[in-house]
């Protein structure tokens, strides 16, 4: 009798109390961006320019975190089976990126796959850093192999004369174009989107908050910057290449666009909630961007008379 009269109390006490809040999925609710998280960064970051400057780390979504620097993205994908970092910034950034995976409560041991961007040392400079820390394997396409193994740069790069080298990095995996690479939970698509370098790689997976799904598309840099005496005019191929590369971005079905560099697609705005987080022309407005500063470099060749 004692036990069915405090079962009645506890099922009214129940039925009496509020019923708990059920996450938010439409907006930035639980299992969403950490809207605080990045408007801190935001703050954190305003006027800092270099590749190195250390940022917090915060959620972008479910199981995608942001743990890369002011200017510079690094994600981690996470998982329980394993973890998948997704470029390394630079050698002077590794540290920090190193304390924001753990800050998070993740153990760097446990990434098992980098996959890498374009091979530069504002995104690769770190890459040995990370397998000393992570054991890790790299993955790349064939044509940034060369660079990512030498740590040199690729001489036909148009900011060859620039731009420094890197600690050499032995690649575990070589994709092809529209490769999956795959760990239990999660499965990442490769895509070639060549211009900015040979191997420029651009990735798309899905990851879940509950019972929502999202598409998430990490495209690379499609900026055309010739540096030095580097005139872009005298190299028709490569500027093929971009142009096919606009395209291609162009019709992707965009999901969340997230970029090696924040500031090329508002990553922080979107984040923070002062921006819709994805728009149905993402892709297109970034390959828009990229295109019309390759006519206007084009142009002012042109004008110049290099």
């Amino acid at each position: 009798m004692i036990l069915r009269r405090l079962a009645l109390l506890a099922a009214a006490a129940a039925l009496a109390s509020p019923a708990p809040a059920q996450p938010s999925f439409a907006g930035f609710g639980p299992g969403g961006p950490d809207k605080a998280g990045f408007q801190r960064i935001a703050a954190q970051c305003k006027g800092k320019e270099s590749f190195s400057d250390p940022s917090r780390p915060a959620r972008i979504f479910g199981n995608v975190w942001y743990v890369g620097t002011c200017t510079v993205t690094v994600l981690l994908v996470t998982s329980p089976r394993g973890h998948v970092l997704i470029d390394a910034a630079t050698h002077e950034a590794a540290p920090a990126i190193l304390a924001n995976i753990r800050a998070l409560g993740f153990n760097p041991r446990e990434v098992r796959w980098i996959l890498t961007s374009h091979e530069h040392f504002d995104h690769v400079g770190g890459l040995a850093d990370m397998v000393r820390a992570t054991g890790a394997r790299v993955i790349a396409r064939a044509a940034a192999v060369p660079v990512l193994t030498s740590g040199k740069v690729d001489p036909a790069d148009p900011q060859a004369q620039r731009i420094e080298g890197f600690a050499p990095v032995r690649v575990d995996r070589i994709v092809a174009d529209a490769e999956t690479v795959a760990l239990p939970g999660l499965t990442f698509t490769a895509s070639a989107t060549t211009g900015h370098t040979a191997g420029s790689t651009s990735w798309t997976w899905r990851s879940c908050a509950g019972p929502v799904c999202r598409r998430f598309d990490y495209v690379d840099s499609i900026s055309a910057l010739a540096l030095g005496t580097y005139r872009m005019s005298d190299h028709p191929a490569l500027i093929a290449r971009f142009r096919q590369t606009f395209a291609q971005v162009a019709a992707r079905p965009c999901g969340v666009l997230l970029t090696p560099h924040p500031a090329a697609s508002d990553m922080f705005a979107r984040l923070s909630g002062l921006k819709p987080l994805a728009e149905p022309g993402a892709c297109r407005a970034y390959a828009a961007a990229a295109e019309k500063r390759l006519n206007d470099l084009l142009e002012s060749e042109t004008r110049a008379g290099k």
